[in-house]
């Protein structure tokens, strides 16, 4: 039986005043090792645990000096991340997208782009989420750690992307469907890869999609 553990951690707050109200949104984050969420954020570190900010909606040096605007308003995106027991797989969910990180063990026998006996299960999942979410774009990346040489990291990162978003496309048999498959080799890591612990949670194929509007 797996088992699964949500971590989250305590929001950042982006803080609107409009005349004598404040509104507050909050954006949430799993709380991992992690030092970015892939290709489209470039690595960073996630924000500390705070307790919320008591604003005082009166206070003068909250005035907006002659001739300033405010921005539009806008409310940060929410994330939650579940991740098993072994940390073999993981779960983003934003407002806007779903995303799974197989790491590459889980897939791949080392240094190869074969996929296991065990890997087409773990796929046809995946499958199944992609059809739940009636999502007709899937992005498909590969990642390695920073051993060996930069190149070879790209093509086994390109190759092994490949791999899964073969049986994806056999699972899901959808024309409509277009895929972006892309190898990233050792850029972004989401751990540290000093330690192998961190260079395991680097070595992963990501597979995320839009989520059904709601």
């Amino acid at each position: 039986m797996t088992h699964t553990r949500t971590r989250t951690q305590t929001p950042r707050l982006a803080v609107v005043i409009a005349a004598a109200s404040v509104m507050v949104a909050t954006n949430v984050f799993g709380a991992t090792s992690a030092h970015a969420d892939g290709p489209s954020y470039p690595p960073g570190t996630q924000p500390s645990a705070s307790a919320p900010v008591e604003v005082d909606g009166n206070d003068p040096d909250l005035k907006l000096v002659d001739g300033a605007t405010l921005a539009k308003a806008k409310v940060l995106d929410i994330k939650t991340v579940i991740e098993d027991e072994a940390g073999e797989e993981r779960r983003e969910d934003t407002n806007t997208d779903v995303k799974f990180a197989l790491q590459a063990e889980v897939l791949f026998g080392k240094d190869s782009a074969k996929l296991s006996s065990r890997a087409k299960a773990r796929i046809a999942a995946i499958a199944e989420e992609v059809k739940a979410q009636n999502a007709t774009k899937v992005r498909v990346f590969g990642f390695t750690d920073n051993l060996g040489s930069s190149a070879h990291g790209d093509v086994l990162s390109r190759q092994r992307a490949s791999a899964v978003h073969g049986v994806l496309d056999d699972e899901l048999a959808d024309s409509n469907i277009t895929y972006e498959v892309r190898g990233y080799g050792e850029q972004y890591p989401i751990a540290d890869n000093s330690a192998e612990a961190g260079r395991k949670k680097n070595r992963r194929v990501e597979v995320s999609f839009p989520r059904t509007e709601s």
